[in-house]
């Protein structure tokens, strides 16, 4: 039976999958694991389908340098141990550009067309291209196809697609593309399965994690979303600000002399809940904790989400489902249900039982939102897609 890679590189850890795919291209996961402590301390771990763990192992840190070698163990493992020669490789790659409408099979050209794009995303697209360019180099013929994060919210009309800017710098790229287009993909299709009666309506989903932001669906495309032209804008995050007056980067510049590496650098890794509460940007430690300023950035987190679902709501003139997913939104009850307090105006209500133990359906009988927990699953929907890609096909729904 064929096998999928499918590869989620940052900037200190490479995720991977591997699926099998039957021959009407049907999707089982076989594997799933990461190499993390890239430079510092690697350690790779992977569990089979069932969960049981097959692989945790320590590395030297120069044996996993940066995330090529980091697949490169990865890679070893899986051909020399568990016997995968997989069909092909599919990546995720966070920005697609103007280029990019959908998946594309990769070469040297698209690869530099991508690379330019890395200034727009700098703390993913350097990271998602490495292993693409490893993987050229010692296994050229092997095709790989490249997943967007960007390409979802494609579908955009011009009203959500633009900036108040002269049109010339629209023409040129400078727009708003939106993210996380994997992980709504992926949960558009999830709630044909399990909530037909509201997969075509007026949807907003919370995609909630390091990296947060929202996305307005109606008829399971993307008619709005909270990022834009970079994954900073939005969202209280992890580090990264969300939502922010301009006026602030010229002040960081004029009056505090930083350079636009420095803002660069401020905005995407000392913001957000980490720069709110001085003390962690992991939400688990910050509702746990009783420190004024850790109560405030959890504050501050659920108000702006609260906020942009009625933005949000604005833009599909109705709302007929709220749904969480992500690493906060699938697993913290109690950010969820604050959310949830701050929406009871449009009629929103948390079933605390049901949110607990989080069901499915977490509101009330009398909720005239219906409010949903779905899973994620990016890695699958690149599958998918490379899957496709190869048959050029449109992606089953395996």
């Amino acid at each position: 039976m064929d096998t999928i890679l499918v590869v989620n590189a940052g900037s200190s850890s490479v995720k991977f999958q591997v699926f099998s795919v039957d021959g009407r291209g049907a999707l089982e996961r076989q594997i799933k694991g990461q190499v993390d402590g890239v430079g510092t301390r690697p350690r790779m771990r992977a569990a089979d389908a069932g969960g049981g763990v097959i692989a945790d192992r320590s590395y030297p840190a120069e044996q996993a340098l940066d995330v090529s070698s980091a697949l490169g163990i990865a890679g070893t493992w899986l051909r020399e141990e568990q016997r995968i020669a997989p069909v092909a490789v599919g990546h995720r790659v966070v920005h697609g550009g103007p280029d990019y409408d959908g998946p594309v099979l990769l070469d040297g050209a698209v690869v530099s067309r991508l690379d330019r794009l890395s200034p727009l995303a700098p703390l993913h697209q350097p990271h998602n291209l490495a292993p693409i360019r490893s993987i050229m180099a010692n296994f050229p013929d092997l095709p790989q196809v490249a997943c967007f994060d960007t390409a979802f919210h494609r579908s955009h009309g011009a009203l959500a697609d633009h900036y108040a800017i002269p049109f010339g710098l629209y023409a040129e790229g400078i727009r708003r593309y939106g993210f996380h287009g994997l992980s709504y993909e992926y949960i558009a299709t999830e709630l044909q399965k399990v909530a037909p009666g509201i997969a075509d309506g007026r949807v907003v989903v919370a995609h909630l994690g390091s990296g947060a932001s929202m996305c307005a669906l109606r008829k399971g495309r993307s008619v709005d979303s909270t990022m834009g032209f970079t994954a900073l804008d939005g969202l209280t995050m992890g580090t990264r600000p969300g939502q922010i007056d301009p006026g602030v980067i010229l002040h960081l510049q004029t009056a505090k002399g930083m350079s636009a590496a420095d803002v660069q650098n401020f905005l995407y890794r000392e913001c957000g809940l980490k720069g709110l509460s001085g003390i962690s940007n992991d939400m688990r430690d910050l509702v746990t904790s009783d420190d004024p300023h850790a109560i405030l950035a959890v504050e501050h987190f659920v108000h702006r989400a609260a906020l942009n679902v009625a933005m949000l709501a604005g833009a599909l003139q109705g709302l007929d489902a709220l749904v969480f997913t992500a690493g906060i939104g699938e697993n913290s009850a109690h950010i969820r249900a604050r959310i949830a307090d701050k929406l009871g105006w449009l009629g929103a209500g948390v079933d605390a039982k049901e949110n607990a133990r989080h069901a499915t359906e977490i509101s009330t009988p009398d909720s005239r939102i219906p409010i949903y927990v779905v899973p994620t699953d990016e890695e699958r929907m690149i599958a998918r897609h490379t899957v496709a890609m190869l048959a050029n096909a449109p992606p089953s729904l395996g």
